[in-house]
């Protein structure tokens, strides 16, 4: 059973949720929160393997929301929002989000979105791909809220890049694929390896470069050069 989280400041949009992904018989609700503040909270208190993050949500927001729970380890997030373009996704997936994706999705794909993200992979809406790579390779420095990561975020992002050189040729290449947004069985079939060694080489790459998701393993590579 993969437990979630629900926060959105909309109570009929988590009811709606709820009730969509009650019918999956592999899916369980376990908490819902409507402001940011109390999405950390709830992370903290009951660890769902993925948490349904809105972005705009009073007090403190879903972008920083993401980062702490991501931070501590607490459970995997996927944003859930209106906002398709700009730096709203830049910051969720800066924060460590494991996916992005519009309320506009159905409830099939958001059930398969959820479970992906709970076994580790990245998901992305088409609606948004194109514009994610586009504006992680050309940024300079990236438009962002003010409640988006800097500081001791951007330093992190920093040691991230310092540490590519110490990946091994064959991890470099787990990191090319891994940046044109691959799961670990297409990766497998790419490189000519099993899936269970695909999954291994992606966990060390991670752990190596210090990111919390694919997704942000993707952008290392993205902003450098990769």
């Amino acid at each position: 059973m993969i437990t979630v989280l629900l926060a959105d400041d909309h109570a009929t949009v988590r009811s709606g949720l709820r009730l969509l992904l009650s019918a999956q018989p592999d899916l369980e609700v376990i908490g819902e929160a409507g402001d940011g503040a109390v999405a950390v909270a709830q992370a903290r208190a009951l660890r769902p393997d993925v948490t349904l993050m809105d972005v705009r949500m009073p007090g403190v927001d879903g972008l920083a929301a993401t980062e702490q729970i991501v931070a501590a380890g607490w459970s995997r997030v996927l944003v859930l929002t209106s906002f398709e373009v700009d730096e709203y996704v830049a910051g969720a997936l800066r924060a460590g989000a494991d996916g992005y994706l519009l309320k506009t999705v159905d409830a099939g794909p958001l059930a398969d979105a959820i479970r992906r993200v709970a076994a580790g992979e990245a998901v992305l809406a088409p609606e948004v791909t194109r514009q994610v790579i586009a504006g992680f390779a050309a940024a300079q420095a990236p438009r962002t809220p003010p409640t988006s990561l800097d500081g001791p975020a951007a330093a992190a992002a920093a040691d991230r890049v310092a540490r590519l050189h110490d990946l091994t040729d064959r991890e470099r290449e787990v990191l090319d694929v891994i940046a044109q947004g691959l799961s670990n069985a297409q990766i497998a079939a790419a490189l000519t390896i099993s899936e269970a060694t695909a999954k291994t080489h992606v966990s060390r790459v991670l752990a190596k470069l210090g990111c919390t998701s694919r997704v942000q393993a993707a952008i290392l590579a993205r902003e450098a050069g990769g």
